[in-house]
């Protein structure tokens, strides 16, 4: 299994901790957010992880270094002179890896009890980049159809809604809140090559979904924490307990 560890953020929202340190270096119950994740994923039979780092990207850079990279085959995504975003950063990490097996995109502040290996195994037998939801109450969602296949995402907030289908106001939708956890599929690299600089994997998503199988998969059972904010780091120390 791939993994690409998205750790470029500059982590605004748990300022003033950031202020000093990458969010992936933000301890929980003493460890930091980056070797959580490591070491859930090589558990789970991740042989290769890439991580994408910008903000104090030495100081990740370092700890897994100190830390032998914890056994595991672990490359850097260098992203110190532009911040690339989700799009564009998947883009230039995916060069790093070396086979062409689908990549399992896991932001570093997510903690969850997916089944990980299952999401996988599906991407890995259905040829389709498979986004992992959930659905929380949020103000923006993905739209999916009938056939679970991806046709559009919307603010209900602002009723701003993106979509290659011309009618899709008017079609029966499922909406669901992403969970930042997803299995992209090689094959849409390709349908890459004109994107450049930085830019989000949404917007790619959304430019291609009239053409391409984009899926989605929702476990009843998920639990999902975004360690995002500073009161959210104590509901991680209860999450890992």
């Amino acid at each position: 299994m791939n993994a690409l560890i998205f750790a470029a953020g500059l982590g605004t929202r748990l300022k003033p901790l950031t202020d000093t340190m990458p969010k992936a270096m933000v301890p929980v119950n003493g460890k930091p957010l980056v070797q959580i994740l490591i070491e859930k994923l090589k558990a789970v039979g991740v042989t290769e992880i890439v991580i994408n780092v910008h903000h104090f990207a030495q100081q990740i850079v370092d700890f897994v270094e100190a830390n032998n990279y914890f056994g595991i085959d672990i490359k850097f995504s260098d992203e110190t002179d532009m911040l690339l975003e989700t799009g564009g950063g998947l883009k230039k990490a995916a060069r790093l890896f070396s086979n062409d097996k689908p990549i399992l995109v896991h932001n570093v502040d997510i903690l969850s009890n997916a089944d990980l290996p299952s999401l996988y195994d599906e991407v890995l037998a259905t040829g389709a980049t498979t986004l992992l939801v959930s659905q929380r109450q949020t103000q923006r969602y993905l739209l999916f159809d009938e056939t679970n296949r991806l046709v559009g995402w919307t603010n209900i907030a602002t009723g701003e809604v993106k979509s290659p289908y011309p009618d899709i106001k008017n079609r029966s939708v499922r909406r669901f809140a992403f969970s930042g956890i997803q299995v992209f599929h090689p094959s849409l690299l390709p349908l890459m090559d004109s994107w450049q600089g930085k830019f989000s994997i949404i917007d790619f998503y959304l430019s291609i979904c009239d053409k391409v199988d984009i899926k989605y998969r929702l476990d009843a059972q998920l639990q999902l924490l975004d360690v995002g904010k500073l009161d959210s780091i104590t509901k991680a120390e209860a999450f890992l307990s």
